[in-house]
């Protein structure tokens, strides 16, 4: 997430074109794919945990559901603050749709969905099906014309208009509905063995991209799909990188010589923090305090300020814990904004 926006406000045009730039890019276009998708994971497990506890699956889906509408409100918030830091700011970015837009509204359906599936394998089933539909109705929605009466700041929310936004619900609220599939999937076997389920998530998810590239070079079934927006087979060429990296980041955990620091683990640091960095790190990266900064570096230079912005992030979020363990005495949904608490099932929350 902070590499993908360091290097897309501070790389100067004539690097732009390099390869090494192409690369950077691609792996960025990775990191809203992966918060939405983390998103959905931790919806499972949230709403299982307070099952646990409660013994009550309605009330535990309204929680969550809940914070999926706080994160709304968030959004709203986020583009309020934008607009008054920024004095070239113009009201229509007030209602701009962002990664925000669609999380919390995609987290209020997945935890809908979660309560009417009273099992396991239902609800896995159910949130396949609706990340397949969305996706593969993606193409559709950007062309009907059966929307075409909706206001466009609603409008906007389903497909993207004329230079405006990138995000949609269609296809990238199918990520969080996968990511909640997966998350099932790791609740129904939180009794067995971890390592030969994330094994096999390293094995499908990097069968399913291999898959899903090749079928990318076959004409597609879908009138209208663009590869590199509505096409299914990108959606589940990236789904599966995903699905893979959740199985690689077990191992990663279980064999890192950090897994002895315990808690203090920087990446569990920055998941839990992750909605704190994201309001933090954009308004610095895009904002004026890093003005002089706008394309003008190269992509070494670049790649030298990324690490040590990464490295003061991360260190507000060491003060951000720090003070909130010693002073915040604020309401549980205020503190889920500065952070999730330190439980294994909220250690995934995005």
């Amino acid at each position: 997430m902070i590499e993908a926006h360091v290097f897309d406000a501070w790389v100067r045009p004539a690097d732009r074109t390099t390869l090494v730039f192409g690369w950077l890019r691609i792996l960025a276009g990775f990191a809203a794919p992966l918060f939405l998708f983390l998103a959905g994971v931790s919806v499972a497990l949230a709403c299982a945990a307070r099952v646990r506890a409660t013994a009550d699956a309605t009330a535990a889906s309204r929680t969550v559901q809940r914070r999926g509408w706080q994160i709304f409100v968030y959004a709203f918030l986020f583009r309020a603050q934008a607009y008054m830091l920024n004095p070239k700011a113009i009201p229509a970015q007030l209602l701009r749709v962002d990664i925000l837009n669609i999380m919390g509204p995609a987290i209020v359906v997945t935890a809908w969905m979660w309560k009417w599936a009273k099992t396991n394998r239902g609800r896995f089933i159910i949130f396949a099906t609706a990340a397949l539909a969305t996706s593969l109705s993606s193409a559709w929605v950007r062309q009907t014309m059966l929307l075409a009466w909706m206001p466009d700041a609603v409008l906007n929310y389903f497909r993207p208009l004329p230079g405006r936004d990138t995000f949609n619900f269609f296809p990238w609220a199918a990520f969080v509905f996968a990511g909640g599939a997966i998350g099932v999937l790791i609740e129904a076997t939180r009794q067995a063995s971890d390592r030969w389920l994330h094994a096999g998530f390293a094995a499908a998810g990097a069968a399913l991209a291999v898959g899903a590239y090749a079928a990318s070079s076959l004409p597609s079934p879908i009138p209208g799909t663009q590869f590199w927006t509505t096409s299914p087979a990108f959606f589940l060429l990236r789904l599966g990188i995903l699905i893979a990296v959740v199985g690689i980041g077990y191992f990663y955990q279980a064999l890192s010589p950090l897994t002895a620091v315990g808690r203090t683990r920087p990446m569990q640091r920055f998941g839990r923090s992750s909605l704190f960095v994201y309001w933090i790190h954009v308004e610095l990266v895009y904002g004026a305090a890093t003005y002089r900064m706008h394309h003008t570096l190269s992509v070494g230079d670049t790649a030298i300020g990324f690490v040590l912005f990464a490295l003061a992030m991360y260190a507000l979020v060491l003060l951000k814990d720090w003070w909130k363990a010693r002073y915040w005495r604020g309401r549980p949904g205020w503190r889920g904004f500065f952070g999730k608490g330190r439980t294994r099932d909220a250690a995934a929350a995005a």
